[in-house]
């Protein structure tokens, strides 16, 4: 098993990972294939008008997550990661006005923004929670192109077919030739102990079979840069945040009370959750606002790992550019063993695979940041992913922001203590990773749809009445 660190950590824009990237990346990739790579329906034109129809939590909390507007710019030629945003605003107004769309090489089409994306509110799509119909009609109106994509958590889209019918793993990894291909914790633990490498180090060299040591040490860099620009903009942000509930952006103005009573001495011990809740909520209202986020591993759990980051860099002794490094590749190789065995989605297992992941991948990396064993990054990744077990992803009126704003914070003061009660330890302990995983994923196979992304339940029925 082989996910890239830039798969699990890759920049794109606000407020969901799986409904807003992913909807986007879907309508790019129906773009690609009406260039050419895949067979239109016999005796169908060339098309002329395009449809959009969400299914499952994609249309339950569409208007909230806005996946309509993402999937208005996957079709305009827009990907998430390099998204300008001044140039996608006036595209939109442009489709607004005309209803029509030109992507290069491809000829002019229709496209109604009112009327051709369609929310459809019945079951969901079998494959996934997160799916969407893409069609393509000629002038006369037969059917040229369709296509259903599912969206399955942190900006990875699929379509139907490769669903049901995946890529095989080992043949493709023995192909790359990664030398340490573990699927499981298990696995990595093994192999650290075969050849004596860290998780990281293992990390380090599958990502070099792809990549030059220059090219990867650049990129891994560049990873926590765009991370910590992040916090950085929501630092420096005030206002009300968009969507319609009047939440206020706060992390501006707990960072000056921090940074205020840091000069006088006044601080309580436990002043230090405060600073980490505050890195993480900088990210999340920047991610609510639609800004630039890194996924880590999704849009919605995105302060996490970059608030440990902060704080392991800001406020631990002995913090280095490489700590950094490791700390990254160590937290991504957890979420990968999360993604490939359970799931990151919210639509399909609730807030447990998003700040659950993200917080386990968090304090794996703290602690291998800050010179822990194998056994004892193993043993920080599970002690955090066991305390979000259950957690439901309920968000009110299908935004990014109540609850999802403050639970990174919270998450991220778990992922520290997670980190440092393993380091307490020599790594041995009781539940292995593995079968914490495995608990999450038969959870979110059991929990109930209302409280999977659809804002049918929990927080997201019991709101103030105003």
């Amino acid at each position: 098993m082989f996910l890239s660190i830039f798969d699990i950590f890759k920049p794109g824009i606000g407020p969901s990972s799986s409904h807003t990237m992913g909807p986007m990346v879907a309508a790019a990739r129906f773009l690609d294939a009406l260039r050419g790579g895949a067979e239109p329906e016999p005796g169908a034109g060339p098309p002329a008008r395009l449809t959009a129809t969400l299914h499952g939590s994609l249309a339950w909390t569409g208007k909230g997550h806005a996946t309509d507007r993402a999937v208005m710019l996957g079709l305009l030629g827009f990907v998430p990661a390099k998204v300008d945003m001044d140039a996608a605003e006036a595209a939109l107004a442009d489709l607004k006005e005309t209803r029509r769309v030109t992507p290069g090489d491809l000829p002019e089409m229709a496209f109604d923004p009112e009327a051709d994306v369609v929310f459809d509110w019945g079951p969901p799509l079998p494959g996934h929670a997160n799916g969407l119909v893409l069609r393509a009609f000629d002038a006369g109106e037969r059917l040229h192109m369709e296509e259903t994509y599912y969206s399955v958590g942190g900006g990875f889209v699929v379509t139907s077919r490769e669903l049901s019918d995946p890529p095989d793993l080992h043949a493709a990894k023995a192909e790359a030739g990664f030398p340490h291909p573990f699927g499981s914790a298990a696995e990595m633990l093994e192999m650290g102990a075969a050849t004596g490498l860290t998780v990281a180090q293992m990390k380090w060299r599958n990502e070099c079979a792809l990549l030059s040591e220059a090219e990867l040490r650049a990129k891994v860099d560049g990873i926590w840069t765009a991370m910590n620009a992040c916090i950085d903009r929501g630092l420096s942000q005030d206002g009300i945040l968009p969507g319609g509930l009047s939440v206020k952006r706060r992390a501006k103005a707990i960072h000056a009370q921090l940074r205020e009573e840091a000069g006088r001495n006044l601080a309580q011990p436990h002043v230090v959750n405060d600073w980490l809740s505050v890195y993480a909520m900088a990210v999340n209202e920047e991610n609510a606002a639609g800004g630039v986020v890194v996924t880590s591993p999704t849009n919605g759990a995105a302060g996490v790992v970059p608030a440990v980051i902060r704080y392991y860099r800001d406020h631990c002794v002995g913090a280095t550019e490489e700590g950094i490094r490791t700390f990254l590749l160590t937290a991504a190789a957890i979420g990968g063993l999360i993604k490939h065995n359970a799931s990151i989605s919210g639509a399909e297992v609730g807030c447990q695979g998003e700040v659950g992941s993200a917080s386990a991948m968090a304090a794996a990396g703290l602690c291998a940041a800050l010179g822990g064993t194998n056994a004892q990054v193993e043993n920080a990744a599970e002690i955090a992913l066991e305390h979000h077990l259950g957690m439901t992803c309920d968000p009110a009126a299908g935004l990014v922001q109540v609850p999802c704003i403050e639970r990174n914070g919270l998450g991220a003061i778990k992922a520290v203590s997670a980190a440092s009660l393993s380091l307490r330890g020599d790594g041995t302990h009781f539940m292995p990773l593995d079968n914490c995983i495995e608990a999450m994923r038969q959870t979110g196979r059991d929990m109930s749809e209302k409280y999977k992304e659809t804002s049918q339940g929990g927080l997201a029925v019991n709101l103030p009445e105003c």
